[in-house]
């Protein structure tokens, strides 16, 4: 003997925190951040055959105030690493990052000095997109498991308590010059 019950037919019940989590979802801007051969699958995304207008996504923002979803997209050197945070900064909040290829997100066999091991050591990641290069059917499912991480997140202070504590680990990690190869 609930609430449902009691009310009359048509009325919709939820949670301001579950409607937020679905408007926040369904309003993503992404920032284009394609560094390497990763950025030509991601710009496929944006044509017809893939569609990614169908989640509100069409408009890549050339701007970081603009944006609140940046998809790194390659490779990232030592030199783009400051320009990458710097980007990240600007980003109004709540922001996501989606590291895609594995050269964003381990190095990819660029183990040398010049290639950042992975962008979670500058920018704190929320989904890991494998491959060489991942196929854009890959980005949309990313995207897709980005939507339920979004609409299901807590709003106020327990999301921004955990957003600090995932980029002070990143930061406490150790620096990608001070890392050993496999072979070391």
């Amino acid at each position: 003997m609930g609430l449902e019950e009691k009310l009359p037919a048509g009325i919709l019940l939820s949670t301001v925190e579950a409607l937020a989590g679905y408007m926040r979802k369904a309003s993503i801007w992404p920032a284009t951040f394609g560094l390497a051969c990763c950025a030509i699958e991601m710009m496929a995304v944006g044509t017809p055959d893939y569609d990614i207008a169908r989640f509100g996504m069409e408009r890549f923002s050339a701007t970081p105030r603009q944006a609140d979803l940046m998809i790194v997209a390659g490779r990232v050197s030592q030199k783009m690493a400051p320009i990458l945070r710097q980007v990240y900064d600007q980003m109004p909040g709540p922001k996501w990052v989606i590291s895609m290829g594995v050269c964003a997100s381990s190095g990819g066999m660029f183990n040398n000095y010049a290639i950042v091991q992975g962008v979670d050591h500058i920018v704190p990641v929320d989904i890991y997109l494998p491959g060489c290069p991942p196929r854009p059917e890959m980005l949309l499912n990313a995207i897709i498991q980005l939507h339920h991480k979004i609409e299901t997140m807590p709003l106020g202070v327990n999301r921004e308590a955990a957003a600090r504590a995932a980029e002070q680990a990143a930061l406490a990690a150790t620096p990608t010059l001070q890392m050993k190869g496999l072979l070391a």
